[in-house]
């Protein structure tokens, strides 16, 4: 038998049905479901040091299980010393096992790292969807914290196919996202 991630067992098992419950949907192929979640780290710093990128791809690497790839600036902005398809950034696309691991892991072991943690804002972007910021990549086991020489931060987005922002909440809820205002309806 095919290896089945525990987050996935449990959305297919637990979660389904409870948002079934909750929001009367008439079938299970209305249910939200989570699409796919994307890691995005800017490292502006790295137009005066191209190793600075090299290293967070690396890391991004590391923490998502998956290879990173770099984004490039659009354009030249003088100002910031910045030139058209410079690298600015590290991404990371999960999808599928690979996301519901990643998931598994965040909350699990990464979220609980976080200094003076009390969980985080529930605030959607009005389609659904969540856009968590992270402060230190140094939360997550896969880093070597002796091996860091800059701490940067990251935002993880989570993709869903809700309607609304009270469906999407109500879906990350139940994942196990831990949101500082936890209100049943």
């Amino acid at each position: 038998m095919a290896y089945v991630p525990t987050l996935k067992k449990k959305y297919k098992e637990e979660i389904v049905p409870v948002l079934v419950k909750e929001f009367s949907y008439k079938t299970v192929m209305q249910v939200p479901r989570l699409e796919k979640v994307v890691l995005n780290q800017g490292v502006g710093s790295s137009i005066a040091d191209k190793k600075i990128i090299e290293v967070a791809t690396e890391e991004m690497t590391m923490i998502s299980g998956q290879k990173a790839v770099q984004t490039r600036s659009k354009k030249d902005i003088s100002n910031f010393k910045l030139r058209k398809k410079m690298p600015i950034g590290v991404r990371v696309t999960l999808r599928r096992d690979r996301m519901y691991e990643f998931l598994d892991r965040l909350i699990s072991v990464a979220l609980p790292r976080i200094r003076d943690f009390r969980g985080i804002e529930g605030k959607m972007d009005g389609r659904g969807n969540y856009t968590l910021g992270v402060p230190e990549q140094i939360i997550f086991p896969e880093i070597n914290i002796d091996k860091v020489n800059k701490i940067n931060g990251m935002n993880i987005t989570f993709v869903t196919t809700a309607n609304t922002d009270e469906e999407g909440f109500a879906l990350l809820r139940e994942i196990g996202l831990p949101f500082k205002n936890l209100k049943k309806n």
